[in-house]
């Protein structure tokens, strides 16, 4: 895998589809829809899943593809593959929150070692670059050339008041507990995958999720979070947050800067 040319594409389409992303959010109406699982799709969820998926199949035709939006690649079974959420953060979407992403990352081993996740709303975007590092391009952009970058890295947090980021359509008593658990300074929410950037860019210490995810919701975060030096342990045992598991379900974690001493479940 050429990983500087996996950054160019992963960038580009990106921005293209967040290019789609707000041309329906913008627009007087959009058509929701209602999943299998009881979870919303958009027009906007489906355009820009049609867009990036084009795009990694023409760049890296030998590459597994899994995204969200096409239930036939739920089946793939491979170490190697791309994963794709072309819209994380519908609900976000659908309430005009502005909280919703664009996620897209690759997985080798069962690790998500490249990423993008790109908040179109926000003017935010997140990536690794060719070395595994990550970095945070400050607008406006280009979908041709890369602007001013800087790189990211994770907080040198001081437990006696850590800064805590949770989810912002998600929170549950489970997860207040556990947050009660820490000495907190203070507590800010986000939506979709902003979360693991908020970690990786040293804004907050510690994001635990107490809830169903998919791997697909969180590979992109979680690489851009390690490519700034954070990790991502499963809430039970504190081991490794593992991908390419059947059915891509996760289960419980926490997303943190190394620093933090982490509380057991």
């Amino acid at each position: 895998m050429n990983y500087s040319e996996l950054t160019r594409v992963m960038r580009r389409l990106a921005l293209e589809a967040g290019d789609k992303i707000m041309d329906i959010y913008n627009s007087d109406d959009f058509e929701v829809k209602v999943k299998s699982d009881a979870s919303p799709v958009t027009e906007a969820d489906e355009a820009a899943d049609a867009l990036i998926s084009a795009g990694l199949r023409a760049a890296f035709p030998d590459v597994a593809l899994v995204t969200e939006e096409q239930a036939d690649s739920h089946d793939v079974d491979a170490r190697t593959f791309l994963i794709v959420d072309p819209l994380d953060g519908t609900k976000e979407f659908i309430n005009r929150r502005g909280d919703f992403t664009v996620n897209i990352a690759l997985v080798e081993d069962g690790v998500p070692t490249r990423g993008v996740v790109y908040a179109p709303a926000k003017q935010r975007m997140f990536y690794t670059d060719g070395t595994g590092m990550s970095l945070e391009e400050l607008g406006p952009f280009s979908h041709d050339a890369v602007g001013e970058t800087k790189p990211i890295r994770v907080s040198e947090p001081n437990n006696d008041a850590l800064m805590v980021v949770a989810s912002k359509s998600h929170r549950d008593q489970a997860t207040d507990e556990y947050i009660g658990k820490y000495a907190v300074r203070d507590m800010t929410s986000a939506g979709s995958s902003l979360k693991f950037c908020l970690v990786a860019t040293g804004e907050a210490d510690l994001y635990p999720r107490v809830g169903r995810t998919m791997e697909w919701d969180t590979a992109a975060g979680h690489a851009v979070l390690a490519g700034a030096g954070g990790r991502v342990v499963r809430f039970d045992d504190h081991s490794a947050l593992a991908y390419g598991k059947p059915g891509f379900a996760n289960p419980f974690f926490i997303a943190y800067a190394p620093g933090v001493v982490l509380k057991e479940a």
